[in-house]
């Protein structure tokens, strides 16, 4: 019923925020994907379009932000001769890996995460870090290993949701003799 009453509704409110039919259909169906995956119940229409005006604000930031990535990258491998353009598999691995940096950066407070990129991906020394942010050695030290932190706990977590049975081993429902 939802998806009846407020599928034409949603699509025509991003296609006129994105100016293109093709992604507000796609925004649509992805928003509508996440109230199955997440069901909410609404007391009154407009409730509902809130929500789902919220919520496609939101898939229209990510996707801006996912073509601005993708366009710096184009950009970079533009500017790269011809004969060292990385194949197309590598690319997609490429932007890939960047769209989940940029996830992780977006978790971190943003001085954390500004940090961790001067002194890690730009090789800046500590120093130089605090000098730029306007802050001492140690803060920046303490922003560096909280994003490295994240990183490793993000790292984690991820392995764990990977492996089966939501990170536990099988159980073995053998009983065990008692020795009495």
């Amino acid at each position: 019923m939802l998806y009846i009453d407020h599928h034409t509704w949603l699509q025509a409110w991003l296609g006129r925020r994105l100016g293109n039919a093709a992604d507000a259909a796609d925004l649509a169906h992805d928003a509508f994907i996440r109230l199955i995956d997440k069901p909410r119940r609404f007391d009154s229409a407009p409730e509902a379009r809130g929500y789902l005006r919220s919520m496609a604000n939101g898939l229209c930031i990510d996707l801006w932000r996912r073509r601005s990535i993708e366009q710096a990258w184009l950009d970079t491998l533009a500017a790269q001769p011809e004969a060292v353009a990385p194949s197309a598999e590598h690319q997609s691995i490429v932007l890939e890996t960047l769209y989940e940096i940029d996830t992780l950066l977006r978790s971190l407070p943003p001085r954390a995460a500004q940090a961790f990129v001067m002194a890690v991906a730009c090789d800046m020394t500590y120093r130089e870090v605090a000098l730029e942010l306007g802050v001492s050695v140690r803060m920046v030290a303490k922003y560096v290993a909280k994003a490295t932190l994240h990183c490793l706990r993000l790292e984690a977590q991820q392995a764990v949701e990977a492996l089966p049975h939501g990170g536990f081993a099988p159980c073995d429902a053998t009983p065990i003799p008692v020795v009495a």
